[in-house]
């Protein structure tokens, strides 16, 4: 009697929640090339990101991919889930952007993150934004978070927040940047340093490297900057804030924008430290996930966002 093959059944009888996720995890995985890469992405580890794969080769009863030392690729059964899943997200856009149509007025809720220290900056015209889409949909509810840019790229990827406003350092491919504002930063020392009471005009990148120095604790501008310059990093911050605050301890030093540091310049507790490499310009963006379509509620804002910096550049060229 000959040998009968039996057809590999999923174990899944209707989609849930849980399998969407795990899903999202897959594209993203694909999308990044790889375990390592997709690490940043989805902000957990390899060992996670494996176990998420695992699960959904269980749940689906397929080999989706191989990983190991030679890398990593997709099998013929996970060619055809990858499309599969992608009609299937393109099918959930679609979705809410049909609901979205089917009121004449913009109504829910848009769910924005934003880096700190953005009311400050003079580039940036964020409230502006604000009110222009107040204005046109007084319907729809703001749902405004602060959070460092690794947390709102992996929430706008992860569909938390609708759009995230972030300094473009590494762009994800599961996402779309639009250019709004920059962000000047500068070395700065606070009082009580011991460059504070005896600075000159300018000092060598050799000088600086044998002081403490506070830092971003993410991937970001911060981050590579700290390690082209081999700065003494000996204190770590999840913000600009409790950054601020170590570096007017008089202790470290660090990198601020100049719309914060100045500030204080002024009252005499922050100084900043010249030296032509210590100095770089932040590009600020507004990042949404890739998709084909935003729906008009997020278009909106999208657009408010523009017209708003574009305005702001041409009163600043005007003098």
């Amino acid at each position: 009697m000959g040998n009968i093959k039996i057809a590999k059944r999923s174990t899944i009888t209707r989609l849930a929640n849980v399998d969407i996720r795990l899903l999202e995890v897959f594209r993203t995985v694909v999308a990044c090339g790889g375990f390592t890469a997709a690490e940043f992405e989805l902000n957990i580890g390899r060992s996670t990101i494996s176990k998420h794969i695992s699960d959904l080769e269980t749940r689906l009863n397929l080999k989706l991919c191989h990983r190991g030392p030679a890398g990593f690729s997709l099998t013929s059964d996970g060619e055809n889930v990858l499309n599969a899943a992608d009609e299937l997200f393109s099918s959930i856009d679609r979705f809410q952007e049909q609901l979205d149509e089917a009121h004449s007025d913009l109504t829910g809720k848009l769910r924005i993150a934003i880096s700190d220290q953005s009311s400050s900056n003079p580039e940036a015209r964020l409230a502006l934004a604000i009110r222009m889409f107040r204005d046109i949909a007084p319907g729809v509810t703001m749902d405004l978070s602060i959070e460092p840019p690794n947390v709102i790229e992996e929430g706008v990827i992860n569909g938390r927040f609708s759009l995230g406003i972030v300094p473009l350092h590494r762009q994800s491919p599961m996402l779309t940047y639009e250019s709004l504002y920059t962000e000047d930063m500068r070395l700065y020392c606070g009082k009580g340093h011991e460059l504070f009471d005896c600075m000159k005009d300018g000092y060598r990148l050799k000088e600086l490297r044998q002081y403490d120095y506070a830092g971003l604790s993410f991937n970001s501008p911060n981050m590579a900057v700290h390690q082209k310059l081999k700065l003494r990093k000996s204190a770590f911050v999840q913000n600009e804030e409790a950054l601020t605050l170590l570096i007017m301890s008089g202790r470290y030093l660090g990198f601020l924008p100049t719309h914060i540091g100045d500030l204080f310049q002024n009252d005499d507790l922050l100084l900043e430290v010249t030296c032509p490499e210590a100095r770089f310009t932040s590009q600020m963006a507004a990042t949404v996930k890739k998709s084909t379509s935003k729906g008009r509620r997020l278009n909106a804002f999208l657009d408010c966002l523009i017209s708003a910096h574009r305005k702001g550049r041409v009163e600043k060229a005007k003098g």
